[in-house]
């Protein structure tokens, strides 16, 4: 059978952006970019990737305390080494702006030494487990929205690190309708130009500083290798690029940005087995009652391979018992076949929808096979 690459394409319908935890804690560590100024943006998301997507149990100075999705509990003094603040009371008055603004929830609790904290709205942009386990705090992803981010950067003068996160946030690849894209990518703030050209003057009116203090502020960014600032001669402006942008957003040199969602692209080397193994090697496969013959065998196979891809991607619920697959042809009407074999040559393309138990649904996949000739 010939070689496949597989292509895996999420599929998301809301402006959010997929940030790794990894990626925060190495902001809070570097302690070269400046809060100075209104940190906010930077507070709420250091918050939230703290905060838990499953119920679990934390146990302290004897006392166990129970943490749903979207909360956390931490002692203050934690809580300020993350915010940068010389005095716990700087903390938690920060807390107070966010509960403030309708983002958070927090109270204080083992006699004012705690703090339990909550994010509004985790469920509607943040996935939720339904069992109970540990949390890690280092790895994994959580979605943060574009419209809180650009509501928290409205508050005043922004930071060197809000500045950061906000061109990080607005950043995309591979977009056809924001030139330049497709080389690499590049900052583009959603104005409908399709043009990612920035000039200081519209940088410091988002973020509320002077042009000179926005030379300064990328200049420096610059010199840590955090960005790459391509300027152009006369009143164009400038194109600013991430470094490291995918494998620091998504851990991977090949995760593809789409649009305003910051969807996930994938490319997959696939060989299909000569010989048709029994379904049972693979495991069950649920398909659409609207498909026409489809060799579940194969079907198996790339779910096999799908999964073990994803899984290393962070979408840990994979291995949950409680999963469940549904693919569609992946057409408007959800008509037409999601297989074909023509020769030697398999054809397939479907909508992969991926449940957790009968009806919530957590993500959606397009998958293509195409034959590796096609991609050289």
């Amino acid at each position: 059978m010939s070689e496949y690459q597989l292509e895996i394409k999420q599929v998301v319908d809301y402006p959010r952006c997929r940030i790794y935890r990894k990626f925060i804690q190495a902001l809070i560590e570097d302690q070269s970019i400046r809060l100075g100024g209104s940190s906010d943006l930077f507070y709420y998301t250091v918050l939230c990737s703290y905060a838990n997507f499953r119920t679990s149990y934390k146990r302290i100075d004897g006392i166990s305390y129970t943490i749903y999705p979207g909360e956390w509990l931490c002692r203050i003094s934690e809580l300020a080494m993350w915010f940068r603040t010389r005095f716990q009371h700087q903390a938690v008055s920060i807390l107070q702006d966010l509960q403030e603004r309708h983002l958070i929830t927090y109270s204080l609790l083992g006699r004012g030494k705690l703090v339990k904290f909550k994010i509004l709205g985790w469920q509607k942009h943040n996935r939720v487990l339904d069992y109970n386990a540990p949390c890690s705090k280092d790895n994994g992803f959580f979605f943060l929205p574009v419209s809180i981010a650009n509501e928290l950067l409205s508050q005043g003068r922004c930071s060197e690190m809000d500045a950061l996160l906000d061109l990080w946030i607005n950043t995309v690849y591979n977009d056809e309708q924001v030139q330049g894209s497709d080389a690499g990518p590049v900052v583009y703030l959603r104005n409908g130009t399709g043009s990612p050209l920035l000039g200081y003057t519209e940088l410091a009116q988002r973020w509320g500083i002077s042009k000179a203090t926005v030379g300064r502020y990328l200049g420096k960014l610059r010199s840590q290798e955090y960005i790459s600032v391509l300027s152009f001669p006369g009143a164009h402006g400038s194109v600013i690029c991430p470094n490291n942008y995918l494998s620091t957003m998504f851990e991977v040199s090949d995760v593809m940005v789409d649009k305003d969602e910051i969807a996930m692209l994938l490319h997959i080397g696939l060989t299909l087995p000569e010989d048709k193994r029994e379904e049972e090697e693979y495991g069950s496969v649920s398909v659409s009652e609207n498909e026409h013959s489809v060799s579940n065998p194969y079907i198996a196979y790339i779910l096999q391979k799908v999964e073990e891809v994803l899984a290393v991607q962070g979408f840990s619920c994979f291995f949950c018992p409680k999963i469940q697959y549904k693919l569609l042809p992946l057409s408007p009407d959800c008509e037409g076949e999601v297989f074909h074999i023509s020769g030697d040559v398999v054809e397939f393309k479907a909508l992969l929808v991926i449940l957790c138990g009968e009806s919530q649904e957590l993500f959606r996949f397009e998958l293509r096979l195409l034959p590796e000739v096609e991609r050289r």
